[in-house]
């Protein structure tokens, strides 16, 4: 026999309107004795099992007809490591729940991203791969401090926002999730009702690769491996070093005489780094190579600052390009764009639905630069 869970409780966690979805589920202890929650849309049957045995230590009472199953484990006391065989169409399915995992993000980390003064935020907050408690998965963060809720929605989940709902840190700001399973190569996104109750589905600013425009998700990707720098490189921002620039967007440099279309990444390795090396310059300084949905922004309206575009190829092949560039002598200069983006609802404009911006004041700041 279960423990009574308040109908108002299941019907908001169902329609994605509850903010502390660790307080209901996983596994927790009551006057009932150790219980396991879970919500499980479209599944009929659920199990509790332990994974050293693979026995079957408890099955769980289908509370709602939309997902919602709980039970009480007979004969446990003490917590422990569970995994949940669940029953869809008719095939049973072996996964661990991601609500039995603890906190991600470490205190100091919390500390300093609320100080704003993280220096390494692209390490904690995003997407990364990442091993729990023997367990293969990818944990989630974003900051929206003024959002009511926040899910992680995927290839992983069928995009549905009821799935994997996120733990808000509240000293911070930052919604979190470990989510088994999910690996890299999956594309993803956040979805979070905003401090006026919109839905909102947003791409994720830390991601380190994203799709190619029209498409807009986010794709879990390992930081890149660090580069070792030579004597050389290490000189090259020396005060009396001389310098030169030549600034250069890529996407208009030069194009393909057959087809009007962009040069690659390795292409312009061949032909760009050479050009300039014979010029004389020193630094190539690039427009905006952050992922951005409108060409014509020459990359000045951002949705990924973490992200090269994929207009000239993979993240791999910028890789190629600046090392290109590095070995001809001539150092590389990013131009990047904190300040303003594109106004679009899937990108940063109203992540975080602030409220502290009157309308009007808002209005304005819209109207006079037509960005955000």
């Amino acid at each position: 026999m279960s423990s009574r869970i308040d109908r108002d409780v299941i019907n908001a966690l169902i329609a994605g309107h509850f903010a502390d979805p660790f307080s209901v589920l996983g596994m927790h202890q009551t006057q009932a004795g150790l219980e396991v929650r879970a919500l499980l849309p479209d599944a009929t049957d659920v199990w509790v099992i332990e994974p050293r045995t693979g026995r079957k230590v408890g099955k769980l009472e289908c509370l709602d007809a939309r997902g919602f199953f709980c039970g009480v484990l007979p004969r446990r006391k003490n917590f422990f490591r569970y995994q949940l065989a669940v029953v869809w169409h008719g095939q049973q399915n072996l996964i661990d729940d991601p609500y039995r995992f603890g906190p991600l993000i470490q205190e100091m980390d919390a500390w300093l991203l609320s100080e704003g003064t993280h220096l390494r935020p692209y390490e904690t907050l995003g997407a990364h791969a990442d091993t729990m408690d023997g367990v293969t998965g990818t944990r989630f963060s974003v900051w929206a401090p003024n959002a009511r809720r926040v899910s992680v929605v995927g290839q992983f989940n069928y995009w549905d926002g009821r799935r994997h709902p996120m733990r808000l840190r509240k000293e911070s700001g930052i919604w979190e999730l470990f989510i088994p399973g999910a690996h890299n190569g999956q594309l993803y996104k956040f979805e979070l009702l905003d401090a006026n109750g919109n839905l909102r589905i947003k791409a994720d600013p830390y991601a380190f690769e994203a799709q190619m425009r029209p498409e807009t998700a986010s794709m879990i990707c390992g930081l890149p491996e660090k580069v070792t720098q030579s004597e050389e490189r290490q000189k090259a921002n020396q005060f009396d070093a001389p310098i030169s620039i030549y600034e250069v967007h890529l996407g208009s440099w030069r194009r393909h005489t057959d087809n009007n279309f962009w040069l690659s990444y390795r292409e312009l390795a061949d032909q760009l780094v050479p050009y300039a090396k014979w010029m004389g310059f020193t630094h190539l300084e690039l427009l905006p190579v952050n992922e951005h949905p409108f060409d014509g922004s020459w990359g000045y309206q951002p949705t990924g600052l973490y992200a090269p575009t994929r207009r000239f190829g993979t993240r791999d092949d910028f890789r190629y390009f600046i090392n290109a560039a590095h070995a001809a002598g001539l150092n590389v200069i990013l131009d990047w764009v904190p300040g303003h983006f594109r106004p679009m609802i899937l990108a940063l404009r109203s992540l975080t639905a602030p409220t502290s911006m009157s309308t009007a004041t808002r209005a304005r700041a819209i109207i006079r630069t037509g960005i955000r």
